[in-house]
Formats: structure tokens, C-alpha cells, sequence
């Protein structure tokens, strides 16, 4: 295993394979790349790190998507169909 950054590894699968429970205490402290002939193929994150970015994505998207409906309701003279109805003209109530 070679450390790039004070928190990120390099690893190789051959070497994954025989140091399995080395790689796996390090994740607390490192993220670790794993690579296939010198090449990035993966990488390994603590759960609770993982946990986090995806909290993060959760709320960007709801940012995003939050943005897009406010700009639709400020469109004059455009009519939308509310929830409701577009589930009825597809006979979902």
C-alpha cells in the first residue's frame, strides 16, 4: 500500500487479496484507491464517510430540484398540470 495524500492509499487487487484486514483497518483514517494494473479502478470509504457524501448529494439534489419548481411557478402564462390531475389522465386514481 503506498499513501498519496495523509488520507488517501493506493492499493492493488493482488495486494488487496493478502492484506485484507490491513486495508480494511486503515479505512478509518484513509480512503484507499484501489487499482488493476496502475490503473484506478475503486475505492474504499469508511461507512460513516460514505453515510456523509451521500447526505450531502441528498440535500444538493433537493436544492436543485427545488430551484427548478420555484422557476416553473414563476413562469407567467405557462399552465402546468398539478399532481393530481396528471394522475388521473394516466388512471392512476
Amino acid at each position: 500500500m503506498i499513501t498519496v495524500k495523509e488520507d488517501m492509499a493506493l492499493i492493488g487487487i493482488a495486494e488487496l487479496r493478502n492484506k485484507v484486514s490491513d486495508v480494511l483497518s486503515k479505512i478509518k483514517k484513509h480512503r484507499v484507491i484501489l487499482t488493476k494494473r496502475n490503473k484506478p479502478l475503486g475505492v474504499i470509504i469508511d461507512y460513516d464517510e460514505y453515510q456523509e457524501m451521500q447526505r450531502i448529494i441528498d440535500e444538493v439534489e433537493d436544492l436543485a430540484l427545488g430551484s427548478i419548481a420555484k422557476d416553473r411557478m414563476e413562469r407567467k402564462g405557462k399552465k402546468y398540470v398539478s399532481l393530481d390531475e396528471a394522475e388521473k389522465k394516466v388512471g392512476l386514481r
